[in-house]
């Protein structure tokens, strides 16, 4: 996920296959596809590279990891779920169905492994984490970009009238849900350590989120469409709220955010 669509079984909630996947995925690439490509440049990113790219999702960051390994690089791009990123497959970039959490690295030997919103889905965080660092020749780079919802749970941070405070409660549920499937709300913010204990050497982090997009308003509403039947079954929603909240932001200047996206990084020894 990434920023994306990954996790176990019937638990999860956002499906590569549904109608609105495509739309979050479009968000997530306005939203974030920036800071990744900022921090893929700063890791090397370039001609002749080996990379994986964890969790596609969709083909914004493959296309662009492509571009800049050139014809003498390679880009294998996994997801337990290809449907959207399939499109990204040509002379120099494979995509192979593959679950990070269960199954063996795709190879071995990569200058550079990324995944974005991937590992806050997956049930064996731990394994998948060892999984992509042994797939790092050494001197390789990991990019590790991972959501914490917990240290910014508010989807209207200036909750200053009904729409907000609906807005915000609409949130909860989604994070409860979020939890009840096993996401891990506070993972974002372990990712340096998480790293450090793992032995990468020289780990930094930073982390980014927008105060008001056209961007996040895209993502809620695709997103609210997606999960809204699990919200009424869960009774954390009415489908009234939800039709009242769906209007409120297509229809009102409203300040939408996201949770902040914390980006770790560092190098095999």
């Amino acid at each position: 996920m990434t920023h994306s669509a990954h996790g176990e079984g019937d638990g999860y909630l956002l499906d590569n296959r549904q109608t609105e996947a495509g739309e979050r995925f479009d968000a997530f690439a306005t939203l974030f596809d920036p800071t990744t490509f900022r921090h893929l440049e700063a890791l090397g990113a370039g001609p002749g590279l080996r990379c994986w790219e964890v969790g596609a999702g969709g083909t914004s960051v493959v296309s662009w990891l492509a571009e800049r390994v050139g014809p003498t690089g390679r880009v294998v791009a996994t997801d337990i779920d290809t449907s959207l990123v399939a499109a990204a497959a040509g002379p120099t970039v494979e995509v192979r169905v593959h679950d990070v959490g269960a199954e063996e690295p795709p190879g071995e030997g990569f200058d550079l492994v990324h995944a974005r919103l991937v590992l806050v889905h997956v049930p064996d965080r731990e394994r998948a984490l060892r999984s992509m660092i042994s797939a790092l020749r050494p001197g390789g780079r990991l990019l590790l970009e991972d959501a914490d919802p917990a240290l910014q749970p508010l989807l209207c941070p200036d909750e200053h009238g009904p729409a907000e405070e609906l807005a915000n409660r609409l949130r909860r549920g989604f994070r409860r849900l979020l939890a009840d499937g096993g996401a891990d709300l506070s993972y974002g913010r372990r990712l340096p350590r998480l790293l450090r204990e793992a032995g990468l050497r020289q780990v930094e982090a930073d982390a980014y989120f927008p105060v008001a997009s056209a961007a996040c308003t895209a993502l809620e509403s695709a997103t609210i469409r997606q999960i809204r039947p699990r919200l009424v079954a869960a009774g954390l929603a009415t489908d009234e709220e939800i039709d009242r909240h769906l209007t409120d932001i297509a229809s009102a200047p409203m300040d939408l955010t996201t949770a902040p996206m914390i980006s770790a990084w560092g190098q095999r020894p």
